[in-house]
């Protein structure tokens, strides 16, 4: 039997909106350090590295010099506040449901590789009621890799049971453009996620407006139309 094709999918900023609840989290910890919360809209040049580096980013934002000692233990205390309410005020990009529905319909199976840790992806997932969507989920710390090292993207395919010649990336931001580029996959970005340059200029293969524009694009990067595949 063949490997069925796959979509993978990073998470913060693709698949969801989580910029609320992760400066919500940091505002908590710059708060605690006596330095002023920072407005969700700085989201896109502060989040999609990691908490680590957002942690940095912030303090660095607000002009205090944060030694390494102090960042890991500011690291261990968002992680902590950030799973007691990952997604209150998060939500599901409009019309991944619908792109999801479709493409299962033709044979596709689904994956998740993000930067986020585990604990904290597996919560988003389930909060939204789409874990079970996904064949492999893959955070931050399910290897000892991680993106852009394209083994977190291709041992994702691998954990799915998927054809890694008909595998699809689907990012918002330079580290899921050149994680797809050193695994030698095709990638498709979306334009509203966390970046510090317009998608355009990271020459994705595809960028889609809408969600409702994933299913022709991931058919044209994996040759053709799929066979549908038969529901009982």
């Amino acid at each position: 039997m063949s490997l069925p094709p796959i979509v993978v999918f990073d998470l913060d900023g693709t698949l969801a909106e989580t910029a609320p609840d992760i400066m919500r989290t940091l505002n908590v910890i710059l708060e605690r350090e006596g330095l002023p919360a920072l407005p969700v809209e700085r989201a896109r040049e502060l989040v999609g590295a990691g908490a680590r580096a957002l942690i940095e980013r912030g303090f660095k934002v607000s002009g205090r010099p944060l030694e390494a000692e102090k960042l890991e233990l500011l690291f261990e205390d968002f992680l902590v506040i950030y799973a007691e309410a990952v997604a209150p005020n998060s939500f599901i990009h409009d019309g991944v449901i619908g792109a999801l529905d479709t493409l299962a319909a033709e044979g596709f199976v689904f994956g998740v590789c993000t930067n986020k840790p585990i604990l904290h992806t597996r919560l988003i997932l389930d909060h939204f009621s789409i874990t079970d969507r996904f064949a492999a989920i893959a955070g931050r710390d399910s290897f000892p890799f991680f993106k852009p090292d394209p083994r977190h993207l291709t041992q994702t395919i691998a954990e799915a049971g998927a054809d890694p010649r008909r595998a699809v990336m689907v990012g918002d931001s330079r580290t899921d453009v050149a994680t797809a580029r050193a695994a030698g996959l095709p990638v498709v970005c979306v334009p509203f996620g966390y970046t510090d340059v317009p998608v355009e200029a990271l020459e994705p293969d595809v960028v889609i407006q809408h969600f409702s524009e994933l299913p022709q694009a991931v058919r044209r990067l994996t040759g053709g139309e799929p066979a549908l595949v038969e529901r009982s």
